[in-house]
């Protein structure tokens, strides 16, 4: 079936399904493979669960003659290319972003700003992969006005892919971080990897937004349409603000103006000034920038602040990296309270860099003076020993050592890579 026809059949349709158990009716499901699962073998109960059509790629259905299943040669570039085709048909305005963190802070500021003024959609969650995008993409109507869609990868040519789908009008890059190592092969693939999205608004005379403080993000966007924000007062960009800082929650100053967050540490600052800036961009009042900034409250396990068991908690636990968790524990070292503790989980994906990684972050909260409790086989394997510092090869060694031995600290930072799931602490505090 040609993309055109799809796209007819997608029309009559009430949206796109992918989970055979969470059918809306005269819905099109998509028979996606995964490593443990073949959407194919759901085909059929998604259409007695009243999907409208399934699209298939196991060509044993033929032999069932159902009007109902659309068969292609390969679900997911089926998937793809409808929302490529959807895209270009609705023709609004795109901003894409990427970057090794921040991404999903930044792209809920943004969409709070955006919205004050435009009917947007964004990324939900952090679907951000080669199904997520597409996934909302497909989700924007004829009343979109601006669609904010969020770029994740972990190897080279993924952000190109994406962009592919996207054609992104606008884009930008958070920064260049020390995230998924082993699969960028070291931090200059991390920076090849992520300026994909510059090499294509580069190539189609699209729009970057950058920080012009970061030195790649401004020798990269020197042949690209751009428009930038800057703190330093002798460099020439769109935007000047005046001063930010994080005392304690991440705060902006432009013109007088106040924009105060309700996200900590300062580095959420360039997160914020990306959402100012590009909200200048598209013309919206000052006043509602800040209202939007103020409004944004964060969840998800993504730099909270929550208070429980009498405790103040920084709940960072969504996901870590070497330069999310330095920059979260020089964040923690300035919080000025009688006693604190940091709980740190192994961060993952770095490869050959691993030891070295886990190594630096040891030392780093080694120089902290704070007490430490790190957990995870690869934080154990590169142990220093150190009066403050406690180690425990996995979360349920950590989880029965506390029970009887509690924290009694009053601010106390969690954070790890996601698959340790350190929210899980709060049953122990």
């Amino acid at each position: 079936m040609e993309t055109f026809q799809l796209y007819s059949i997608f029309n009559q349709a009430s949206g796109i399904c992918i989970d055979s158990r969470k059918i809306v009716p005269n819905s099109l499901f998509f028979a996606l493979k995964g490593d443990n699962f073949d959407g194919n073998n759901f085909a059929l109960k998604a259409i007695e669960s009243g999907a409208l059509y399934a699209i298939v790629d196991n060509k044993n259905f033929v032999n069932l003659n159902n009007p109902q299943l659309i068969i292609v040669d390969d679900v997911l570039n089926t998937l793809q290319e409808l929302a490529a085709f959807h895209r270009h048909h609705i023709g609004l305005p795109v901003i894409a972003l990427s970057g090794s963190n921040g991404k999903t802070t930044s792209k809920e500021l943004l969409n709070a700003v955006l919205s004050k003024k435009y009917a947007t959609i964004s990324t939900v969650g952090n679907l951000n992969n080669h199904i997520g995008v597409p996934l909302t993409l497909l989700n924007i109507k004829e009343d979109t006005d601006i669609a904010i869609i969020e770029m994740g990868a972990n190897h080279q040519k993924e952000i190109e892919k994406l962009c592919e789908i996207a054609q992104p009008d606008y884009g930008f890059i958070t920064n260049f971080g020390k995230a998924h190592l082993e699969g960028f092969g070291g931090i200059d693939g991390v920076i090849k990897g992520k300026s994909e999205l510059y090499d294509y608004l580069s190539t189609n005379n699209k729009t970057t937004f950058i920080n012009f403080d970061d030195e790649i993000q401004l020798e990269k966007a020197q042949k690209i349409n751009h428009y930038g924000y800057t703190f330093k007062e002798k460099v020439n960009a769109d935007v000047k603000f005046t001063a930010s800082y994080a005392n304690p929650m991440a705060t902006i100053e432009l013109k007088n103006i106040e924009f105060i967050s309700n996200l900590t540490g300062n580095y959420n600052i360039t997160n914020i000034g990306f959402a100012i800036t590009i909200g200048i961009y598209f013309n919206i009042p000052l006043k509602d920038i800040k209202e939007a900034i103020a409004s944004y409250i964060p969840n998800n396990n993504r730099s909270q602040w929550i208070t429980h068991n009498n405790k103040k908690v920084l709940l960072d636990a969504y996901n870590a990296n070497p330069s999310s968790m330095k920059v979260a524990i020089e964040n923690f070292k300035q919080v000025e309270v009688n006693s604190k503790t940091i709980i740190l989980g192994d961060m993952f994906e770095l490869g050959m860099y691993s030891d070295e990684e886990h190594s630096n972050i040891i030392k780093e909260v080694i120089l902290s003076n704070i007490n430490t409790f790190f957990i995870g086989e690869s934080f154990w394997k590169n142990k220093i020993d150190h009066q403050n510092l406690s180690y425990f090869k996995t979360v349920d060694d950590f989880y029965s050592f506390i029970t009887n031995t509690p924290i009694i600290s009053d601010v106390i930072l969690i954070k790890g890579s996601r698959k340790l799931a350190l929210e899980n602490t709060l049953d122990f505090l």
